[in-house]
């Protein structure tokens, strides 16, 4: 069955539109402006028409923020200082509406819903009443945040002794990230968030950011929630063994170019439903907008399982951990903002939807030249 759900989104997942990205392009070579003036805002236009298929393209709104938390083996290597049952704390505080993500998500007039992927604390006594929803295509914009359950196990194995999950486990995070994107595409969103929870995804990122780009752990591990020179040390080095045994298993068993053993070995419940939700977007031709570090892994496996996916992405911002730049630059994809956030959460990307809605509005409503009777430049 998530083999059947992902080939059929894989199958739906098509290039931009050439006819609408020309499009898109002429119109804002007319607007009243010098050519590039908006810069990236141009780009973002761009990009969503060649989506949407059209020019100029729709609002992208309203938004919905799906914030996929799980907890990660790894953590028992001591690479966070955070204990892990801060994990299921921030899911409480989720639902209170209490964390930036809802602070930010409630002035944007974005909803949110949490999703449990695989979080180890048992979360029945942090979950307030009415919060638990079987699916998420009852969330409202700018309602109570909500808990969605599609948890494939309770935590990931520690990746730098085995495989963080089963290649089947992997599978069936990627379906109900899909699952999960459909739900809300189908509730009338129009703009999807990715954000995460998950004390050690950082490290977890590193890994599969370091497979999926051929680049040295030290240059995509970062300091995560914070860590101090030897603590950052230790954790490039957890990184390094993760990833020699990886190589030894794809020796072994001839997987070294399968994008699913990567993310099942390395990666983490939420990467595998985020690249999951983020394929689901992209088959919605819906613009789905990148956070940190958590989304930039999980989009390298969803590129890797579809290249023409990064269509449908938006970089919200640069994360100051270093593997961000290399996954956006691995991508091809600028980011809007760079603020030197480190948080999660969503938090970068929902701070980007004011941009993405007027890259959108100006090539909407803008005046061309021949409209507003403005001379344009001699040539």
């Amino acid at each position: 069955m998530t083999d059947d759900q992902l080939a059929e989104t894989l199958a739906a997942i098509r290039p931009a539109d050439p006819t609408a990205l020309g499009a898109a392009r002429d119109r804002q070579n007319r607007l009243t402006k010098p050519h590039g003036a908006l810069g990236v805002l141009e780009e973002v236009s761009i990009r969503l028409a060649g989506l949407a298929g059209t020019c100029p393209p729709p609002d992208p709104s309203p938004a919905a923020v799906a914030v996929f938390a799980a907890d990660h083996g790894v953590h028992a290597q001591g690479v966070s200082p955070w204990p892990q049952e801060v994990t299921a704390q921030m899911i409480a505080n989720f639902l209170a509406g209490g964390a930036a993500v809802n602070v930010l998500a409630r002035q944007n007039g974005a909803a949110v819903v949490v999703v449990d992927a695989g979080v180890v604390t048992p979360l029945d006594a942090m979950v307030p009443e009415g919060a638990r929803v079987p699916d998420a295509s009852t969330i409202e914009p700018g309602g109570r945040p909500r808990l969605v359950e599609r948890v494939v196990r309770r935590g990931s194995d520690d990746i730098s002794v085995r495989p963080a999950m089963t290649r089947e486990q992997a599978l069936e995070g990627l379906t109900h990230g899909i699952t999960i994107a459909g739900e809300l595409v189908g509730a009338g969103y129009r703009c999807l968030v990715a954000g995460d929870m998950g004390i050690a995804n950082t490290t977890a990122s590193a890994a599969l950011i370091a497979a999926f780009t051929g680049t040295d752990p030290a240059e995509v591990t970062g300091l995560g929630t914070g860590i101090d020179d030897a603590a950052h040390r230790h954790k490039i080095g957890v990184v390094r063994v993760a990833l020699a045994r990886r190589a030894a298993e794809a020796d072994s068993d001839g997987t070294g170019d399968d994008p699913i053993a990567e993310l099942a070995s390395l990666g983490g419940l939420e990467h595998a439903q985020i690249a999951g939700f983020i394929l689901g977007a992209a088959a919605h031709r819906v613009p789905i907008v990148l956070d940190g570090v958590i989304s930039g892994a999980s989009t390298l496996v969803a590129a890797a399982l579809a290249p023409d996916v990064v269509d449908a992405c938006v970089a919200g911002h640069r994360s100051a951990e270093p593997g961000h730049a290399v996954a956006l630059k691995h991508l091809g994809l600028t980011p809007l903002v760079d603020l030197e956030l480190r948080l999660g959460e969503g938090s970068g990307a929902v701070l980007a939807l004011p941009l993405v809605r007027s890259a959108v509005a100006v090539l909407r409503e803008m005046a061309t030249f021949d409209a507003a009777g403005v001379t344009e430049k001699s040539s």
